[in-house]
């Protein structure tokens, strides 16, 4: 049975089913990875989904396999770039994986530059067509956190220095297109009311949050921003959904 696919842009069609890789390199060997690879792809998936600090569990010991191991399916089993969609995600300000950058600290031009850059070079790729904030560069409820309170904000990168970064990014060909993931509906609205007023920022395009049966908290605030910023839902990896214009 084919997949069907859908416009993230008028200029980027992926299958509707992405193929998410957070578990290679640790719950997955390479084998196994490259025979799920090969059954994702052999079925019409031609989306997939990785991220800087991937497998989980993270490690210091496993940290970027599963990009790594993307890159090499792709050469070992000479599949045309042009064909697939790669999506990763850079890591957001953490004091804990301490092997990513030093913590890392913030999402300034300096950590997305860099952050970009390895992401290359693990997956062997000229270019990321989908390029994503993994988390907010800010103090947000994430990860089973609902309530929100305001004595934990914290000083943060600014949308507008984030975007320019990404934007660097886009103009020297590293990325394509730009999206976030566990963003909050004043997050999304913020990126794009920057980009509005500074046409040298990239529009993001796509939301990857959390979303099953259990965990609805899309349907209420994001609905309401993806809906009226023209977004239509699909479903996206093991993870989540994406959205799309």
């Amino acid at each position: 049975m084919s997949i069907p696919v859908s416009n993230l842009t008028p200029a980027l069609q992926v299958s509707k089913l992405c193929f998410g890789t957070m578990t290679f390199g640790e719950q997955n060997s390479l084998s196994e990875s490259f025979n799920l690879l090969d059954k994702a792809f052999d079925s019409g998936i031609n989306f997939f989904d990785s991220a800087e600090m991937y497998p989980v569990p993270q490690r210091a010991e496993s940290y970027g396999r599963s990009e790594e191991y993307f890159g090499r399916w792709i050469r070992e089993r000479k599949v045309a770039r042009h064909r697939l969609v790669f999506a990763t995600k850079v890591s957001g300000p953490s004091g804990q994986m301490t092997w990513i950058r030093g913590g890392p600290t913030s999402l300034d031009s300096r950590n997305i530059k860099e952050a970009i850059d390895n992401s290359l070079l693990r997956a062997q790729t000229d270019y990321i067509d989908l390029y994503q904030v993994h988390w907010p560069d800010r103090y947000v409820p994430m990860f089973g956190e609902t309530d929100y309170d305001p004595a934990n904000q914290y000083n943060h990168v600014s949308f507008e220095e984030q975007l320019d970064a990404l934007g660097r990014a886009v103009d020297a060909g590293k990325i394509r297109f730009i999206g976030v993931s566990n963003e909050t509906p004043y997050g999304v609205m913020k990126f794009l009311q920057a980009a509005e007023k500074n046409p040298a920022y990239p529009r993001i395009i796509s939301v990857q949050n959390s979303y099953n049966l259990l965990c609805r908290n899309f349907d209420s605030g994001l609905a309401e921003c993806c809906h009226l910023e023209r977004y239509v839902k699909y479903r996206g990896d093991n993870r989540g959904p994406f959205f799309n214009e």
